[in-house]
């Protein structure tokens, strides 16, 4: 039997799509094994938001290589759409790939001959039709799934290279994702995570709105949570908010992209709100429910952030009622508006900059979880470690560790905080489910 083996690099999004093609690989005979088992064919599947992701994947193609130099190696996704050539010139890749040619990865593989030259099929982006589905587990376990719901975007912010990668934002029907949800829920997964490009932007060229599809999601009584990725400011409309806190399966967790907290960085940025609208939204959400997990994406670094601009940023952060941040050194990519934009901030200030952000989000976290400390929160248990403490999600995005509760992964138990830290709280069961006891 031949062996498939995969790699992602990035977001959820393409890791969901990675799974979706193993899958692929897998109903073709393929066993699929990790990288260091010798596999015949390799597939990565790349990002390319920043210039490490690039470095990256250089790096991992090499080491695959050095380990089995016969493997037949593809590499797909957003790197090898903008940059197939450049892909094609690292040594002992066979077969690069662009968005649409992806899900043929199997196909076009064919015997998996080792040629002199790597075959390179990259349709113009333009031409991308349909959304593509893709829905997949976390790996070892069977409690959250990624549901893709959306791919592209139409948005042109000054720093992204997505819009090229993945061309036009798309949907898929509401049916297939209906049907995909209930699969998912029939398979034993107790929560649902709804990703895209561009989440918030589901349906519009249709007709359809989002909230038209979280209303249909949560009536699957075989999902216990559903849990959106990430929604853009500009998108969270007071209707879908006040869907969502007040539903049966959604949970009280939003991720909101803020990038800048300077009004001047976001206006270059070109993003689609402004400051005062996104500390407004934040202030709703928390004033709706004091215990939902908000969090933010920052870029540091972009071009023209000031020392007096990056402490509006800190500024914003620090009075904002958030419960963590993700923090990003902003890197130039080819062909966007900010690549060539002046005063650009220098390397070394840009890693300082994010070294501060860091920090404080840790301090955020710090500060979040530890409001939670006495109270019982429902934590959906997702693994168990050698020594013997389980971890698992509450619905608003706080990481619970419990002792001697291996035999209830997958299970959403409630559990009585103890502890909290910047990273994780400790806590132990509150009530041992009836059905768990031998």
């Amino acid at each position: 039997m031949k062996k498939a083996s995969f790699h992602t690099l990035g977001c959820k999004l393409n890791y969901t799509e990675t799974v979706t093609l193993s899958r692929r690989f897998r109903d073709r005979g393929y066993a699929i094994v990790g990288p260091h088992e010798r596999p015949d064919v390799f597939v990565l599947n790349t990002c390319t938001v920043t210039e490490r992701a690039d470095r990256e994947c250089r790096q991992i193609i090499r080491r695959v290589l050095r380990n089995s130099p016969e493997t037949f190696v593809i590499v797909t996704g957003c790197y090898a759409q903008l940059n197939a050539r450049e892909i094609a010139s690292i040594g002992g890749v066979d077969l690069v790939l662009g968005s649409s040619e992806k899900f043929s990865a199997a196909e076009l593989a064919g015997t998996l001959e080792k040629k002199p030259l790597p075959q390179i099929f990259v349709s113009c982006i333009d031409a991308e039709g349909d959304c593509a589905e893709a829905f997949s587990g976390e790996e070892g376990t069977r409690t959250r799934a990624f549901l893709k719901i959306q791919d592209g975007c139409d948005y042109a912010c000054a720093f992204c290279t997505i819009p090229l990668a993945r061309g036009a934002s798309r949907s898929l029907p509401m049916e297939n994702i209906l049907a995909a949800a209930v699969r998912l829920g029939d398979e034993g997964y107790r929560e649902v995570v709804l990703t895209g490009v561009n989440v918030g932007d589901y349906g519009r060229t249709s007709g359809v709105a989002l909230l038209d599809l979280l209303r249909r999601l949560d009536t699957v009584g075989s999902v216990e949570r559903f849990r959106i990725s990430s929604i853009e400011p500009n998108l969270l409309s007071d209707e879908l908010l006040r869907f969502i806190l007040g539903s049966r399966r959604f949970v009280n967790h939003f991720h909101l992209p803020l990038q800048s907290g300077s009004r001047e960085i976001l206006r270059a940025m070109k993003r689609r709100y402004t400051r005062d609208h996104y500390g407004e939204l934040v202030g709703k959400i928390r004033s709706m429910d004091p215990r939902a997990g908000i969090g933010a994406d920052v870029i540091v670094g972009f071009p023209g952030e000031t020392p007096s601009r990056f402490g509006e940023t800190v500024s914003f952060l620090e009075r904002l009622p958030l419960s963590y941040l993700h923090v990003f050194t902003y890197s130039e990519r080819e062909n966007t508006v900010a690549a060539g934009m002046r005063n650009p901030v220098e390397p070394r200030e840009r890693y300082h900059r994010s070294e501060r952000l860091r920090g404080l989000g840790r301090r955020i976290r710090a500060a979040f979880n530890a409001g939670f400390v006495g109270e019982t929160v429902d934590v959906l248990l997702e693994n168990a470690s050698a020594g013997g403490v389980t971890t698992g999600l509450t619905t608003n995005y706080i990481r619970v560790a419990v002792r001697d509760a291996a035999d209830l992964v997958n299970r959403i138990v409630p559990v009585t905080v103890d502890g909290s830290s910047d990273d994780v709280c400790t806590g132990s069961l509150a009530l041992r489910p009836r059905a768990a006891v031998a």
